[in-house]
């Protein structure tokens, strides 16, 4: 009999495993790090033998009562509130433009993105790609180094797989038309950056994530099996179960243009929807990064692991030490990249005292943990708000060749990066968990595969390397193309089975000033949310604190709950501010039981009570599916049984 383990009350690692289909969490030779791989660490084939022990029994609709799941069909169909494509990719970055281009040469394709198109976390990447493509490089210092910066929590083979595979996919990109910078000598100009051994960063000037970008989006709006809709918010991935499979059929989306919910049946599913920044008030990523990838994956019975690893970029532009202050509050925080320091740029405090060197003998060139730990430290004993990058010692125009969209934009706020230094300060980054992947992009959900920041591949462990998040979203997506194409061919599709979930509702039942004030509510405590995952689920935590941050989490969604429905909102209501909400709601709560869960400081997750690196817990944290049954709203699909009616 299958045993149900509900979210947020038992998170699961994984350890002893004598199978041998389990795989050591991290080797290279190099007696440094043999040291700490003691034992077997299981990633995603012993999470999937344990998978098969851990099944949760939910409600299945009837859909799912044969095993042929569809019937055939030889075209998409693309108008009405109903869209059939043989491949849906949730999201429009690097891995998802990257593998829509791949799967396109098989069927047809729906991109699927919740803004703009270029709104995404690749445009807003600075730094570059790492990737070896010197020959005084080589793929074992690249996994040294990547193993070192993740604690030793990185997976062996998931990070041989992105080292070795890397460089031909950066290769791929130049091919499509993405323009780095060269040196004089005709080659790539390669950047050095935090936690690097070598100079391996491939980038355009300050804008990679803009430039690589520009090139894949400008080969899917030429490709003509590739469509995309661009203003449709992800809701809900529709999902059914027979026995212990669970499959994924497509997902339901809200286009918050015309306010129509639109329906996306599937073959195949790649989410590629990025990270979760927007738990916190400060963060470098983009409004859409609410972790509505994550919190869909959760819902839908996928198994999630290491959320408790939040990178928090050590440099972001402090605006409280500009000459000219911004006029308005920033939606995200403007990144001062990792390649400023790379570059020789030092960090002082307000009384211009280098610090680095104190915490660390790589000082400025420390991994990310480390530099935001020690800049989180100097700012609580010194009572300061902010502290300061200088780069101004650099010839003016090497700085401003490098760096042109950061003088750029600190010039708008009065300040010359070639003069004087550039008030920074930490803010959230990057998601090192996530949905957890096998080496092909594939989850525990069958017909769904995840890429990029969504997806926890193994490959950061406890801690991200600089410039290695491009390279991971374009090696899986690639690796996720073939078991895609393979489902597409095992898969059909019957028209006449795919209305019995039902539709989530535009509430447009509920009077205007019901619908304001449910809407100034949730805006009132999303802003809650992130205060508290600031103030106690931040960069340095305590066990005391993880569990008051859980107990006030629980009692603000309790109490967003009971307003919405006391103001007459359905469960299957949706607007695109409130569907965010459910899932900051999920992925705050995901990360904090992760955190209680691991007893131990590694990498990113430091805490007082624990502050030591344990061998013992050396493993990944695995949350398992989660029982629908007494679930908050935010775990919970729309389309299973409603708690309220």
């Amino acid at each position: 009999m299958a045993t149900c383990i509900p979210a947020g009350t038992l998170y699961y690692k994984v350890k002893n495993c004598k199978r041998q289909s389990c795989r050591r969490t991290a080797w290279v030779s190099d007696m440094p790090i043999k040291r700490y791989l003691q034992k077997d660490v299981s990633w995603s084939k012993g999470v999937s033998k344990a998978m098969q022990i851990h099944r949760c029994e939910f409600s299945v609709p009837p859909l799912c009562k044969n095993r042929n799941l569809f019937k055939v069909t030889s075209s998409c169909k693309k108008e009405g509130p109903t869209k059939y494509f043989d491949f849906a990719v949730i999201g429009s970055g690097i891995a998802g433009l990257r593998y829509a281009l791949e799967v396109a040469k098989y069927g047809s394709v729906a991109v699927i993105t919740k803004a703009e198109p270029h709104e995404c976390n690749t445009n807003y990447a600075q730094g570059g790609v790492s990737a070896v493509l010197c020959p005084s490089d080589s793929v074992e210092s690249h996994m040294k180094d990547t193993i070192v910066a993740g604690a030793y929590l990185c997976d062996e083979e998931s990070v041989r797989v992105v080292c070795t595979e890397g460089p031909e996919r950066v290769r791929e990109l130049i091919a499509m038309g993405a323009s780095f910078d060269h040196g004089e000598d005709g080659n790539l100009h390669l950047m050095r950056e935090g936690g690097h051994s070598h100079n391996r960063i491939v980038h355009a000037a300050d804008m990679t994530g803009k430039e690589i970008e520009r090139a894949l989006l400008k080969e899917v709006i030429n490709n003509p099996n590739i469509f995309v809709f661009q203003h449709h918010f992800a809701i809900d991935l529709l999902t059914c179960q027979d026995g212990s499979d669970i499959t994924c059929l497509g997902v339901d989306t809200l286009n918050t243009e015309t306010l129509e919910v639109v329906r996306f049946i599937s073959k195949a599913t790649l989410l590629a929807s990025g990270g979760a920044g927007h738990i916190y008030p400060k963060t470098t990523n983009p409004l859409v990064a609410t972790g509505d990838g994550i919190a869909m994956a959760h819902r839908a019975q996928a198994v999630i692991s290491n959320m408790e690893f939040v990178q928090f970029h050590p440099t972001a532009l402090a605006d409280e030490g500009l000459p000219i202050k911004p006029t308005e509050p920033r939606d995200n925080a403007f990144l001062i990249s990792e390649a400023v320091r790379g570059d020789g740029g030092i960090l002082y405090n307000l009384a211009m005292e280098r610090f680095m060197p104190l915490y660390d003998e790589r000082a400025e060139l420390a991994p990310r943990d480390v530099v935001a730990r020690s800049i989180d430290d100097q700012l609580k004993k010194r009572d300061e708000k902010y502290v300061l990058l200088d780069i101004s010692h650099k010839p003016k125009n090497e700085v401003l060749s490098h760096f042109p969209n950061i003088a750029s934009t600190c010039l708008q706020y009065g300040l010359d990066i070639t003069c004087h230094p550039i008030p920074v300060v930490p803010a959230a980054h990057y998601m090192c968990g996530g949905v957890h992947s096998g080496l092909q992009g594939e989850t525990n959900v069958k017909g769904l595969h995840v890429a990029g920041e969504v997806a926890c591949t193994g490959l950061h462990g406890a801690n991200r390397l600089a410039s290695n998040s491009l390279l991971e979203g374009l090696v899986f997506a690639r690796r996720a193309v073939q078991p895609s194409v393979d489902q597409t061919k095992n898969s059909t599709l019957d028209l006449t089975t795919l209305n019995l979930w039902p539709r989530p509702i535009v509430p447009f039942s509920l009077g205007s000033n019901a619908r304001d004030k449910i809407l100034s509510a949730t805006k009132e405590l999303r802003k809650e949310l992130q205060s508290v995952m600031w103030y106690y689920v931040g960069i340095v935590r305590s066990t005391m604190r993880l569990e008051t941050a859980e107990r006030k989490i629980c009692n603000l969604e309790a109490k967003w709950e009971e307003y919405l429905f006391k103001h007459g909102w359905k469960p299957t209501m949706v607007v695109a501010e409130i569907c965010e909400m459910r899932n900051l709601f999920c992925c705050a709560k995901l990360v904090i039981s992760s955190a209680l869960s691991r007893r131990e400081s590694r990498g990113l997750h430091y805490t007082v009570d624990f502050p030591h690196l344990e061998e013992s817990e050396r493993f990944p944290t695995i949350i398992f599916p989660s029982s629908s049954v007494n679930s908050s709203w935010s775990s919970r699909q729309l389309h299973k049984q409603p708690m309220y009616q």
